[in-house]
């Protein structure tokens, strides 16, 4: 090959000033894509096959701590985008290795002695002493902790939190307390978040007429028992009525004279206030005549049954959610406790003819001619609230049917003072749903504090709403009967272990109960309701959800299951 000359070589140079490759704008080296080089990008390994990433199969653990200090260091090219990326039919961070090697079990060091799993960084282990115990569940991080067991470890804050990962539990579905046909139509949807914000200051009332009698209170039941008797809890045959407000006659009465414009009964009406207490499904009737609202309910409804833990963090389960006692499912246990109330208010009473207050009208729901057992000590007040608003041109007055279950003498002044009789039940403290209550027939004595908090989280809703009954009629005490089954597995034998009583008012600031926010729940149904034409609505609670719904329902709903149970002989009045 002849020599090149260094004239040749020269020559062969181009001509302008800079010297290299040539610039150019394309991605391609003959054709052939590549990833460009950007001058930021640091030099670090070719190929690192001990890093698996913040995404490996570890999770992030273990082999990411010994890789801490090449932290900062990239492979070539890492700081471009990158121009030719596959997306792969399947995440290769899918792939596990099967081990087969055997893992060492130890032993605990808690009381409760389980065998566990101890892994490498995990904290609070049961087998380590004073952690946090609990069983590791497969598949999940080793911080986790499963709810299905309770294994307590060592010395320290051993044991389980209760409440721990409940959000995790299944949702429970219940039924709706009625049906909602395809012919309704929804017209409001409130959150029961709204609902708790509303206030409306209502003065105490003024009372507008009384029917009925009392009988005075038998004082030796505020006594505790005699150590090893029990009293037992007979069952007393007494009419009494819960009579809808629609087909109350003085209601109607008082309609006819204009005396106000909403009417309805405590039952009802410490339903709606206590809504955002509640839990189970419930519906109410309001009819819309002219210009005045009834808020009524259907014949049989759940509002008349009383619930039993409601409110518990674990309720009652219903038999068709694996329940085996047939007796301890939330509808056998309304049943229960509603017997035990009409039962209880009329046992602790002093039944003399002698002896009893009466109002200035008889019972107007009685009828001598057609009843065969004995009046119930009743008395029903018809009281009315001014609802109104300062920007409202008329009065919007509320009449309310009130219930008194009692009277009895003031220790100092020998007045009257008129009282709300309710039992609360307990049926077994050691099954399913009894919300951790304590053991009523050795704590009541020494522990009566502790055992009524535990009733105010579990029955949260039943006793505002009967506190809410005693303020709307002006009683002076609120007696509170503690009745318990003779034994757990017979739901048709009780005692009374022990009689409280308690100023409504003060009772009601205990469990945090404010009466302003309920009036103007009140207020906002009932302004719904008159923006409306005349009619017939439901207002229902969801069964599942915080929610409120009104619906607008045909005319002649519900009165198809009224007429049907008039064939079967059965009367309008319930006698319970």
């Amino acid at each position: 090959m002849a020599p090149i000359s260094l004239l040749d070589l020269v020559s062969s140079l181009p001509s302008d000033d800079s010297w290299g490759p040539a610039a150019t704008n394309e991605h391609t080296l003959n054709g052939v894509p590549y990833a460009p080089y950007s001058k930021g990008d640091k030099l670090g390994r070719m190929a690192d096959w001990t890093s698996e990433g913040k995404d490996g199969r570890d999770g992030g653990r273990g082999r990411q701590q010994y890789n801490r200090g090449y932290r900062e260091q990239q492979a070539y090219g890492a700081g471009a985008s990158s121009l030719f990326s596959v997306q792969m039919a399947e995440d290769e961070s899918t792939f596990s290795v099967v081990d087969n090697t055997r893992t060492t079990k130890t032993r605990g060091f808690g009381r409760g002695g389980g065998t566990v799993f101890r892994g490498r960084g995990q904290r609070g282990g049961a087998g380590q002493r004073g952690g946090r115990g609990g069983y590791q569940r497969v598949g999940q991080q080793q911080r986790g902790q499963d709810r299905y067991y309770d294994n307590r470890g060592g010395r320290g804050r051993g044991g389980r939190r209760f409440g721990w990962r409940d959000y995790d539990k299944p949702q429970r579905n219940r039924d709706a307390s009625v049906q909602v046909k395809p012919d309704w139509t929804m017209l409001e949807e409130i959150d029961f978040n709204r609902l708790a914000k509303l206030n409306l200051e209502t003065g105490d009332g003024e009372d507008l007429d009384g029917y009925g009698f009392l009988y005075y209170y038998d004082r030796q039941y505020d006594k505790a028992p005699v150590k090893n008797t029990e009293r037992k809890l007979n069952i007393m045959e007494r009419a009494s009525y819960n009579v809808t407000t629609s087909m109350d006659p003085v209601i109607q009465e008082l309609a006819e004279k204009d005396e106000a414009t909403i009417f309805a009964t405590d039952n009802v009406l410490s339903m709606l206030m206590c809504a955002p207490r509640s839990v189970y499904s419930w519906d109410l009737v309001i009819l819309r005549q002219g210009n005045k609202v009834y808020i009524d309910k259907r014949d049989g409804s759940s509002i008349d049954m009383v619930t039993v833990n409601e409110n518990a963090a674990d309720a009652p389960l219903e038999t068709s959610e694996g329940n085996k006692d047939s007796i301890n499912n939330p509808g056998a246990l309304a049943l229960e406790a509603t017997f035990i109330n009409h039962n209880f208010a009329n046992q602790v009473v002093i039944e003399s003819d002698s002896a009893k207050f009466e109002l200035q009208h008889p019972n107007p729901f009685y009828n001598p001619q057609l009843e065969t057992e004995p009046l119930a000590s009743k008395a029903y007040k018809y009281r009315k609230f001014d609802l109104s608003l300062e920007a409202d041109e008329n009065e919007l007055a509320l009449i309310v049917r009130t219930e008194l279950d009692a009277v009895m003498k003031n220790n100092i002044s020998g007045e009257d003072q008129f009282l709300t009789l309710k039992a609360l039940n307990e049926f077994d403290h050691k099954a399913q749903g009894s919300g951790g209550a304590l053991d009523w027939r050795t704590k009541l004595a020494s522990q009566r504090g502790a055992v009524v908090a535990t009733e105010m989280k579990n029955n949260s809703c039943k006793l505002a709403r009967w506190t809410a009954q005693s303020i709307l009629a002006k009683a002076d005490v609120m007696k509170l009967g503690f009745v318990s089954r003779a034994s757990p597995k017979a739901n048709d034998k009780h005692v009374i272990l022990g009689v409280m009583g308690y100023k409504p008012r003060e009772f009601a600031a205990q469990m945090n109960l404010n009466l302003n926010n309920g009036w103007g729940i009140v207020r906002t149904i009932i302004d719904m309701c008159l923006k409306m034409p005349e009619g017939k609505y439901v207002l229902v609670k969801d069964p599942n959800k915080p929610v409120l719904r009104l619906y607008e329902v045909p005319a002649g709903t519900f009165e198809e299951d009224d007429d049907a149970k008039g064939d079967e002989g059965e009367e309008g009045s319930t006698d319970e």
